[in-house]
């Protein structure tokens, strides 16, 4: 059986890894910086920032620097200049900005992803809630440049996967908004925690992994961590780091092209191209279906206004929850309720009561968890005479004999609506360009 070719990103980070280091690497792997100063304007916040890139000769060794020059470091140089709002976004916000500059679905969803992480971190070290985080660096501009241009630039490499080296812990104290730290940052090592990552000391004592950076790899890279897999080595990229270390300060970015078979395919988030898939659940895809725990939360409302609900809906699948559903019950009193079902991952309960608590006139919420067997699922996107639309594919054990073939609702109704076509003609576009791009092809008489 032919072995199927998936391209992948490594991060080998020496001297650990931020957010201004992906971005540099990236541009020092071909992705061009007006690409990024074009993309990065679609949020809206291109007064508060400006792009650059420098030549840095790390030790010897030269890579390139990408500077975030935000304006209100110099407001004299503005005729109206900024008065800090971007450094107190929220993490609503921040997804709001994200949401409406209408990304490629996978650089959205990794974006949105890596926010969501980095504040699950930041309210765990500050004991409160997510929205109630007063965010100091997680809010700043150049952390929404840093992270949805890493997506970006990944996107434009057409990276399907990204696997990460173990992370260097570092040492020492660093200054932050809330006064002088240990290293790792308490955010850092919560991330790190949250991601099961590998870490190390090197003996460097000066901070080395920032909270952007740690939030990146361990979105990305999920649970692939380590040493590089077994890969066709293409092309380097070296991004500079801003302080001087013992070691050459630079992440490098290592691209090329991975070879599985077609049963062990393990495509990834954030792909947009035709010709490439993406993971839309678990990074590892064996050949059987195993049973997976998950955590499955409950209450009954009769006291709250159905559109509260669809915003609770919303919230809970923004925050991680896996599943979200209701049900229409009759409660004491002979009145009318709503019983609220959330499915999450096990690590992501706490996150999620503390959201139904907030949003929610709930006194208690139940949890029970429960085992699941789940088809493996990709996302590939497909080209229709109208756009580009995503198709949710699931098999068992073959990703080349799905069990299901759908294409994605809102990419159908956001052609609809642009085009002025039914939906359904939309859909069964999608679907037919589909089947014609995977059918085999036909044998020689």
């Amino acid at each position: 059986m032919p072995q199927a070719i998936t391209n992948i990103a490594y991060f080998d980070c020496p001297t650990g890894i931020a957010g201004d280091m992906c971005l540099g690497a990236l541009v020092d792997a071909g992705v061009p910086l007006h690409y990024f100063q074009e993309q990065l304007a679609r949020l809206g916040i291109k007064q508060e920032y400006q792009l650059a890139t420098v030549k840095a000769n790390q030790n010897g060794q030269v890579a390139t620097q990408f500077l975030v020059q935000l304006h209100e470091d110099h407001p004299d140089d503005l005729p109206n200049p900024p008065h800090g709002h971007a450094h107190h976004r929220h993490l609503s916000e921040i997804q709001a900005l994200i949401r409406a500059a209408q990304f490629p679905a996978g650089v959205e969803h990794w974006s949105l992803s890596i926010f969501a992480r980095l504040a699950e971190a930041e309210a765990a070290v500050h004991g409160c809630d997510i929205e109630a985080v007063h965010f100091h660096e997680v809010g700043a501009t150049d952390a929404i440049v840093d992270i949805v241009g890493t997506c970006l630039g990944l996107h434009w490499l057409g990276v399907e996967q990204v696997y990460c080296s173990a992370l260097p812990t570092g040492g020492g104290t660093v200054r932050a908004a809330h006064g002088r730290l240990p290293v790792p940052a308490p955010a850092v090592l919560k991330l790190f925690e949250l991601g099961q990552v590998p870490v190390y000391g090197n003996g460097i004592e000066r901070e080395l992994v920032t909270p952007t950076g740690a939030a990146i790899a361990t979105v990305l890279a999920g649970d692939r961590f380590g040493h590089p897999p077994a890969m066709t080595l293409h092309k380097i990229g070296l991004g500079a780091g801003t302080i001087s270390l013992p070691l050459p300060n630079i992440l490098r970015l290592w691209l090329g092209h991975l070879r599985t078979s077609p049963s062990k395919l393990q495509p990834a988030p954030g792909q947009t191209s035709s010709s490439r898939s993406l993971a839309h659940s678990h990074p590892h895809h064996p050949s059987h279906l195993a049973p997976e725990r998950i955590t499955q939360l409950e209450t009954q409302l009769d006291d709250l206004s159905p559109q509260a609900i669809g915003y609770v809906f919303e919230a809970l699948l923004e925050a991680g929850a896996l599943d979200v559903f209701t049900r229409a019950i009759a409660m004491k009193k002979n009145r009318p309720g709503t019983l609220l079902t959330v499915l999450c991952q096990p690590d992501q309960a706490n996150t999620l009561e503390q959201l139904l608590f907030r949003e929610t006139t709930t006194l208690g919420i139940r949890r029970q968890h429960q085992h699941r067997t789940a088809l493996h699922r990709a996302l590939h996107t497909v080209e229709t005479e109208y756009g580009p639309v995503q198709v949710k594919v699931a098999w068992v054990q073959d990703p080349h004999q799905p069990s299901n073939v759908q294409p994605e609702y809102e990419d159908c109704a956001r052609l609809a609506r642009q085009h002025q076509q039914p939906w359904q003609t939309i859909h069964r576009l999608a679907l037919e360009s589909w089947h014609r791009s995977h059918l085999p092809a036909p044998h020689a008489s």
